[in-house]
């Protein structure tokens, strides 16, 4: 199970995501599928196939939005958080070999698409929380264990990492 926690820019674009959904591409693609039913024949119109088939991957992808947006918490910072690393941190670690990595971690739904974001419930991000600059985490996969140096802890504050 994932947790239900996410950023509020996460939260923005996922209800953004829905209104585009809802009231630009669905409208069009029921457009296109009244126009592609007029023509005749459905059984071997693409137009109208493809289309059909576009509008219940609308719906279902909207239904899922509108469920899940009901259960997410959002989560802001507060100043409490500085230096410590907790939900919505953008966190600089490195490990022995010097290999340094940085990325923010976030809520499931925020880190599709994305390469610098991390999932809460990620081994990593499981690891790091609570840390702070300097500190160790070692981090438990599948394929073993791995130790990683807190370099560096930022959060957003007000649309600005800082």
């Amino acid at each position: 199970m994932n947790t239900a926690l996410i950023t509020r820019q996460g939260y923005e674009k996922l209800k953004q995501e829905l209104d585009e959904l809802w009231r630009v591409e669905r409208p069009e693609v029921t457009r296109m599928v009244t126009w592609a039913a007029s023509l005749g024949d459905r059984s071997e119109n693409a137009d109208y196939q493809y289309n059909k088939k576009r509008l219940r991957e609308i719906d279902r992808r909207v239904r899922y939005l509108q469920k899940r947006l009901e259960s997410l918490r959002i989560v802001d910072y507060h100043p409490e958080q500085e230096n410590r690393i907790f939900f919505g941190a953008w966190v600089t670690v490195e490990n022995d070999a010097g290999d340094t990595l940085r990325f923010r971690i976030a809520g499931y739904d925020e880190i599709f698409g994305r390469k610098d974001y991390i999932s809460v419930d990620s081994p990593m991000a499981r690891a790091l929380l609570k840390k702070t600059v300097d500190d160790e985490a070692i981090v438990k996969t599948a394929t073993g264990e791995f130790i990683w140096t807190i370099m560096a802890i930022d959060y957003e504050k007000g649309g600005r990492v800082g």
